[in-house]
């Protein structure tokens, strides 16, 4: 049995207190009705526990944590996924800026839009590889100082179909991991010292990996998406601006 929630007149304090209590008695499952802008929830939570949220969570949703699967039933605002280490977060909606802030590990899947700087300072260390899937398209930015893990952009469930499927500077002082984007990409929109490759056979595997597992989340076709072409953004260098000072 879940613990069942209506949030709508607590504070995020609040919030983020009970559920704690809860989960050190051995509850594993939560379900939060009418969130709105409630921050940090999930924060920190190391535990093996799965939550549903209804109605849109505030800055830092899920920062830090290394256990919990979530599944927001709305759009979430900035910071989603700061600095998370494992576990999922599956949202069914829109999502802000810099999702997966210093992501480490776990993975972000989106259906819709995303705002700017998502992936900024994502990185992989041994066994942790961060993934981020976006539905739709995203802001200025995707990517920077990227170090490490997996963006892939399919820019098919977007509020902006007029819109390119990324902003401009795309992977700016990104020295590390990879970026799929459904579809061509314009060289213009690129940050210097990157390049983009057709996928090849191993890459088309591990798409098709995360995909059915994004596909499975958000009830959708698996072949209309992987069937189509794919670009990957991958660094030059490791050390972009390992000459920037140099005399």
């Amino acid at each position: 049995m879940s613990v069942i929630l209506n949030v709508e007149n607590w504070s995020y304090t609040k919030v983020n207190q009970y559920i704690r209590e809860k989960i050190s008695e051995g509850e594993t499952e939560f379900e939060l009705h009418r969130v709105n802008g409630h921050r940090y929830l999930f924060a920190g939570i190391k535990q093996k526990i799965k939550a549903k949220i209804l109605g849109v969570p505030g800055l830092d949703l899920g920062c830090f944590m290394s256990g919990p699967d979530i599944y927001v039933y709305g759009n979430v605002q900035d910071a989603c996924g700061n600095t998370m280490e494992e576990g999922k977060i599956v949202v069914y909606g829109m999502a802000g800026d810099v999702i997966g802030y210093s992501m480490r590990g776990g993975k972000i899947f989106i259906k819709g839009d995303v705002g700017y700087r998502v992936g900024i300072h994502m990185k992989a260390y041994q066994d942790k590889h961060p993934v981020i899937v976006i539905g739709g398209k995203t802001g200025d930015f995707l990517g920077e100082y990227m170090a490490g893990g997996t963006i892939i952009v399919l820019g098919l469930f977007s509020q902006h179909p007029e819109k390119p499927i990324t902003g401009k500077f795309l992977g700016t002082g990104m020295h590390g991991g990879v970026i799929y984007i459904r579809g061509e990409l314009d060289p213009f929109f690129l940050g210097k010292n990157l390049k983009i490759s057709p996928i090849n056979e191993e890459d088309l595997t591990y798409l098709k990996t995360i995909l059915t597992e994004y596909c499975a989340d958000m009830d959708e076709n698996l072949e209309s998406i992987i069937n189509d072409r794919f670009s990957k953004i991958t660094p030059v260098s490791h050390r972009p601006y390992g000459n920037l000072y140099a005399y």
